[in-house]
């Protein structure tokens, strides 16, 4: 496999090898922008909710288990309190009649005793005595509503058999509640498994463009804490919601059962519930968004002042970077607080008004129980109803707030996979077994941006084995026409040939194992020494891995290393030094074994003796294949077979270096500048 594979192994950073801004990307174009630059709300909350629900499709069987389990887990619930009262009912009964035997005769039935009390309230009137009358009347209307029996005391067998039936009932719901959970789990780890198979899947069919305008700290964002806040999303409130919404409809049909007049009141309290969660979370819904936003881009600072931590401290940037740092962690900061105290509100405000509803309910619950209309014990099981009513009503406003957070986050990463990507392969490629390495530019244009062209008419032939130098001043186009090479920008007009085959015509796989890379800014990944060497080609041997190291005058400080071609290279391979870095990743070059090879100045981060070394090593690599170099010391170049000297886009003169130096044009002032240069410093 060549060194430019599109195929990266579990441990590498997303990027591969790379020049232009940092590790992020192989030869980079133009500056980026940012996908979400601008505004900070959520655009379409149900459409982004409704794609998130298309995820869940594949789980439905497991779903509709969710969904019983929790309907039973409700009902078991909700069965709870009326329980409680029934148990409840019996027990204040039992004190009730063992309290009556002090004034009416055992045996007395309830009915019995309300007709006592109403005579005795008469008599007590009659003779006037209003107020014993009054209590007469009122202990009448009380036993009214109950079942006693004067001189029987507390049942507490059947206080005791009630209270086993609660136990059970409540121990059901926990179990229904857990094997929920169970599924539930499941659910939310495939569906957020297929999501980020999904996006590593769609990240290796996008652009080079896309890298090049995005930061990659805000994609790698995307990628880890987006998924993840959609993972905790689904997890902890998507059952939930369920289950609160399923609590709402028992216990109110409870409410109703009990008392309508009570369940009525209790209504009141939802209008105004709902519009405060309204109002609310649409003030938090923005500020959840600007938090995600944010989130990346501190986290694409920190990576980028990470990975370069080195030339900041060389240029005496560490303040600006801590400035920088302070300033998006501000704005993170703020945006946090914010999302979290707004949404924060919700809970205590619907508090208040359920306080409201519970006062109510309490109050004409016990007039109620003293009238006879109802019992203590449907007053007590009315009140934990009330609270299971209020809770649910809680849980449901806080959860649609957490949705807001999960729809902005479930946004960003609809929009990276909805990003525009590269142009599909061809139905019927052609496929080169072993390229010989002719390689034919025609009438190329290209422009990064529409409104400014680059390319507008290049053409030029490379014929198999020989070595094309590409010359010419900062910003000429020469990086540029190895990503043309390699495809990782498409052509606006004009072919590309290898081999006479248009390079549209073959899979961008194909394509890019006929070349081998060898660019400035080296890049290995967190593995050992071989691991890295065989990055090249996968089935590379141990004795090629080992030639290879050997004609790169790698093998020398390898052994000198304490584990060898087992030596572990940390996330920036910052335990060796630059220079040894580069040399890996030449012999990487020779392992691959490529047709075509592209070198970018492959020795500028070498001493001058192992730059001698590696030009030997160099010029049998390139003997037989096609080599493509960058060059801005010409001096390195004088052997070519071409030379290509470019400014502006465009080839302004090619042929050999004699050729060149004789016309005495742009790439004779180049060189001898560079000599010049070289001399007035020796002086």
């Amino acid at each position: 496999m060549s060194e430019n594979t599109t195929h990266t192994p579990a441990q590498a950073p997303a990027g591969g090898p790379g020049r232009g801004r940092g590790p992020s990307g192989p030869m980079m174009g133009p500056g980026r922008h940012g996908l979400m630059a601008g505004g900070a709300d959520t655009r379409d909350f149900t459409g982004t909710m409704k794609r998130l629900g298309g995820y869940l499709k594949p789980e439905a069987g497991k779903l509709v288990a969710v969904v019983l389990l929790t309907v039973l887990a409700v009902a078991a619930s909700v069965a709870g309190p009326r329980i409680l009262g029934t148990a409840t009912n019996a027990l204040f009964e039992g004190v009730i009649g063992t309290t009556l035997a002090e004034r009416l005769p055992e045996g007395t039935t309830g009915d019995q005793a309300v007709d006592m009390l109403r005579g005795a309230a008469s008599q007590l009137r009659e003779q006037g005595d209003e107020t014993g009358a009054s209590q007469a009347e009122q202990l009448a209307d009380l036993l009214s509503g109950m079942d006693v029996v004067v001189g029987q005391g507390v049942d507490f067998t059947l206080v005791a058999r009630w209270l086993l039936v609660l136990a059970a009932v409540y121990l059901l719901a926990a179990v229904f509640n857990w094997g929920q959970g169970y599924i539930m789990a499941g659910i939310t780890q495939r569906t957020v498994y297929g999501l980020r198979k999904q996006v590593d899947e769609k990240l290796a069919r996008l652009p080079l463009k896309y890298f090049d305008d995005n930061s990659r700290g805000d994609t790698l964002s995307r990628v880890t804490n987006d998924i993840d806040n959609i993972a905790q999303t689904l997890q902890q409130q998507a059952a939930q919601i369920l289950s609160s919404l399923l609590t709402i409809v028992g216990v109110l049909a409870m409410m109703f059962w009990i008392s309508p007049l009570l369940a009525m009141i209790s209504l009141l309290v939802i209008p105004a519930s709902v519009v405060v969660a309204m109002f609310i979370a649409r003030r938090s819904r923005t500020q959840f968004t600007a938090q995600w936003e944010k989130t990346g881009t501190l986290n694409g600072h920190v990576e980028e002042m990470f990975t370069g931590h080195n030339v900041v401290k060389v240029f005496g940037r560490q303040a600006e970077a801590v400035e920088v740092f302070d300033r998006e962690n501000e704005g993170l900061y703020q945006a946090s607080f914010r999302a979290q105290f707004i949404s924060s509100t919700i809970q205590p405000s619907l508090h208040f008004l359920n306080n409201l509803n519970y006062v109510g309910v309490a109050v004409i619950g016990g007039l109620k129980v003293a009238s006879g209309s109802l019992s203590l014990g449907d007053v007590q099981a009315f009140i934990q109803y009330s609270r299971q009513f209020n809770q649910p009503i809680v849980q449901t406003a806080s959860a649609a707030n957490v949705l807001q957070s999960a729809a902005a986050s479930a946004e960003r990463v609809f929009e990276l996979l909805d990003a525009d990507e590269e142009v599909p392969e061809t139905s019927e490629p052609v496929r080169l077994a072993r390229a010989d390495g002719h390689v034919e530019f025609r009438h190329v244009r290209f422009s990064y941006s529409a409104d400014k062209p680059l390319i507008e008419d290049l053409s030029f032939e490379a014929q198999p084995g020989q070595t094309v130098a590409i010359v010419g001043p900062t910003g000429a186009g020469k990086t540029t026409l190895v990503n043309l090479l390699m495809r990782f920008y498409e052509l606006q007009d004009g072919a590309i040939l290898i081999d006479g085959v248009d390079t549209r015509d073959m899979t961008r796989d194909d394509l890019r194992r006929t070349f081998g890379m060898v660019l400035q800014d080296t890049w290995l990944f967190k593995g050992t020494i071989r691991e890295n060497l065989a990055y090249g080609r996968e089935d590379a041997t141990d004795e090629e891995i080992m030639a290879a190291a050997h004609a790169a005058h790698v093998d020398h400080f390898v052994r000198t290393l304490a584990d060898g071609y087992d030596t572990e290279l940390n996330d920036d391979s910052s335990n060796i030094s630059q220079g040894q870095r580069q040399l890996l990743t030449i012999a990487r070059a020779f392992v691959a074994d490529p047709p075509i090879l592209i070198l970018d100045e492959a020795t500028s981060s070498v001493d001058t003796r192992t730059e001698a070394l590696i030009q030997q090593a160099m010029t049998r690599l390139m003997q037989g294949r096609t080599s493509f170099v960058i060059a801005h010391r010409l001096s390195t170049i004088r052997e070519a077979d071409l030379i290509l000297v470019m400014n502006e886009g465009a080839i302004i003169e090619q042929g050999t270096h004699h050729e060149l130096m004789d016309a005495d044009g742009f790439y004779a002032e180049l060189y001898n500048s560079q000599f010049a240069d070289a001399f007035d410093e020796a002086s």
